[in-house]
């Protein structure tokens, strides 16, 4: 094994982990990994991604509702437009962009190279909501009637960012079912991750109709992204979950960077 495989692996480590200890985040790592260690194409490295992280995410759920900490009539009022809205993405949307994506002049913007900088832009966003870590503690459904229009159409965009660029979107859907669901933060985070499972899964069976896999690579990957999440819901019980958003903020901040500043250049 290549030194950047090993470290390519021991990063599927880290995804799980993050996803054990905060309830979502580690997602947008998949997609750099695999580009940018593994020298997977990006529209398969989006594939790749959405499979590691329903199978990393499934396991973290069932614990999750074990413990009944998910709300699922809020998760079907969110996740039933949200799964139309990343299948149609996956199966119809994503295949037929053109490429080059973009055209300006003698300028052409490679469909891979387009999404990339897409990524890393929600990533900013992403690193942002979690450095800030100003999520609120209750919004305008605070008298505990569910907005289910407003959760409905909040799912069909969370679906698309899904389908497009293979990440869960859960620093999206979290403050989402806070404000619109009236969920106290810690059902919010625990529901979240039941939905960007379904919801990866989802978009990857929308992928299988024109990808080939490397089960042989997939597999072994997303074996260490689940031992990962064991030990971060293990660690959730002693790490302050806001010195680990921050922390793991600035990281997604400075990796964010990096590809902006490569695709540029």
């Amino acid at each position: 094994m290549m030194v950047h495989e090993f470290f390519g692996y021991a990063a599927a480590v880290l995804v799980g982990l993050v996803i054990g200890l905060a309830g979502g985040g580690g997602s947008i790592l998949t997609v750099p990994i695999f580009v940018y260690i593994f020298g997977i194409p990006t529209m398969l490295a989006t594939s790749y991604s959405l499979f590691v992280v329903g199978t990393t995410s499934l396991i973290g759920s069932l614990n999750h509702i074990w413990k009944k900490r998910v709300d699922l009539r809020v998760t079907i009022a969110f996740a039933g437009p949200s799964f139309i809205s990343v299948y149609l993405s996956r199966r119809y949307l994503v295949p037929a962009l053109p490429d080059p994506l973009v055209r300006l002049g003698d300028i052409n913007v490679p469909r891979s190279d387009a999404i990339l900088f897409f990524f890393a832009v929600v990533m900013i966003l992403a690193a942002r909501a979690m450095i800030r870590d100003k999520r609120p503690s209750e919004g305008i459904a605070a008298d505990g009637r569910p907005r289910y229009g407003s959760l409905a159409l909040d799912g069909l965009a969370v679906g698309l960012l899904t389908g497009i660029i293979g990440a869960g979107g859960g620093f999206l859907i979290v403050p989402m079912l806070v404000l619109l669901a009236g969920l106290p933060i810690q059902r919010a985070v625990a529901t979240s991750v039941l939905i960007i499972a379904v919801n990866s899964f989802i978009g990857f069976l929308g992928d299988l109709q024109h990808i080939s896999l490397n089960w042989n690579f997939l597999l072994p990957f997303t074996g260490l992204s689940i031992v990962g999440i064991f030990l971060g819901m293990y660690l959730a019980r002693y790490v302050p979950a806001q010195v680990l958003r921050k922390g793991f903020g600035w990281f997604v901040l400075a990796v964010a960077t990096y590809m902006i500043a490569r695709e540029l250049l």
